[in-house]
């Protein structure tokens, strides 16, 4: 496996500590922010800046990393951000402290993202890009199994000390700043501008991108429109009559598929085309949604959130893995970026408009919404958006 290069290991053991951080908080944030006196209102806030933060964010700095040639200082940078965050949230218990930690958290994969995942592409070729994303995805999503269940054997026999945890969170985060210290810039010049990076510069880009680009990403974008958090998905199960352990259990399970699945998958993507990979996501994710109407059991659920796995596998390094295909390398950054960027503000209104809906309507229609949105996005992807390059060694079409 010569693709799988010492920086893709390095990036790969970086993601999983990141990731083992800040999943150890995810089911106790909620918790932890009502026990300092935080409402739901204000927790919603919270999310929906520090979200707005990391999605403006990630195509300026993707601009600015391909305007200056480099990728390690944005990726040190970034995840020292988000490391550092986590005892800034327990040191300091007033809700414009936290308002500021959580931003710095979110800021910081803003940060990172962008030059991370051109680094990635760089490591790769059109022929390896799916299993190389893929195996990235598989070690950083590894994190979010870990996370969750060294958080739970923690509070077994800590209960209610969430602020303790924070600070043990912090561990692993700065193991994963020591380990992005070995990696390494190629020598590459900065691409020849002369006026500075502006804030919003990112967005001349989708004026001249590609047109097979602007095809992909407005397929994504408009799955992402569709695609809330997956808090609905664990309401749903918790609505069911699911206690909390099966709860979290259920979402540890959809990790551990995801992260077991991912590399395969991307390796199969690369053999079969990218496009077909994601289509078949697209298909499972339509699939689970619409088995999210009927209220069952843990079984049920259980296999719901077997499909998940696979379809969070099937799509998320894929897309990338895709849209590095389909730019300029010199663009990398700014193309991945400005699609993140975007990601996040949709993913936004996604939870916003199915919680509404939810609220209105009730689950079972908003799950029937989603799921038929995202079968016509898997017609749009199958007739409208191209096939990307890819193929075998020797470069082979798709």
């Amino acid at each position: 496996m010569k693709y799988l290069t010492r920086t893709v290991w390095i990036l790969s053991f970086i993601s999983l500590l990141t990731d083992v951080a800040s999943e150890m908080l995810y089911p106790i944030m909620p918790i932890y922010l009502k026990s300092i006196g935080f409402s739901v209102l204000l927790i919603g806030i919270l999310e929906g800046v520090a979200e707005a933060t990391a999605g403006l964010s990630k195509g300026y700095f993707g601009k600015l990393s391909d305007y200056s040639g480099k990728r390690v200082p944005f990726v040190q940078l970034g995840y020292a951000l988000s490391a550092f965050s986590k005892p800034i949230m327990a040191a300091f218990v007033y809700p414009a402290w936290i308002f500021l930690a959580r931003t710095i958290d979110r800021l910081g994969k803003g940060i990172r993202t962008g030059a991370r995942d051109a680094l990635l592409s760089d490591e790769a070729t059109p022929a390896t890009k799916g299993r190389v994303f893929g195996f990235h995805r598989s070690m950083d999503t590894l994190g979010a199994v870990t996370g969750p269940a060294l958080a739970l054997l923690y509070l077994y026999f800590h209960p209610g000390q969430y602020r303790a945890l924070f600070l043990v969170a912090f561990v692993p985060g700065l193991l994963a700043i020591g380990i992005s210290f070995y990696l390494r810039d190629r020598k590459t010049g900065p691409k020849e501008k002369k006026a500075p990076v502006a804030f919003f510069s990112f967005l001349h880009y989708w004026k001249d991108s590609p047109v097979i680009y602007r095809k992909l990403v407005a397929g994504l974008l408009l799955f992402t429109l569709c695609n809330s958090s997956d808090v609905f998905l664990l309401l749903r199960v918790k609505q069911a009559g699911l206690n909390d352990t099966a709860t979290i259990g259920v979402y540890i399970f959809y990790n551990l598929v995801y992260a077991l699945s991912a590399f395969p998958l991307g390796i199969l993507a690369d053999r079969l085309g990218l496009k077909k990979i994601f289509a078949l996501g697209l298909l499972l994710f339509a699939l689970v949604y619409a088995g999210m109407t009927i209220t069952a059991g843990l079984y049920w659920y259980g296999f719901l959130f077997f499909l998940y796995g696979l379809y969070a596998a099937a799509t998320e390094g894929i897309s990338k893995a895709w849209i590095s295909n389909i730019t300029d390398k010199t663009d990398t950054a700014t193309a991945i970026g400005t699609y993140t960027g975007f990601q996040s503000i949709c993913t936004m209104l996604a939870s916003f408009v199915t919680g509404w809906i939810w609220f209105r309507l009730g689950a079972g229609i908003a799950f029937s919404v989603t799921a038929t949105i995202a079968a016509i996005v898997l017609l749009y992807f199958l007739l409208v958006v191209p096939k990307p390059l890819t193929g075998d060694a020797k470069g082979i079409s798709d």
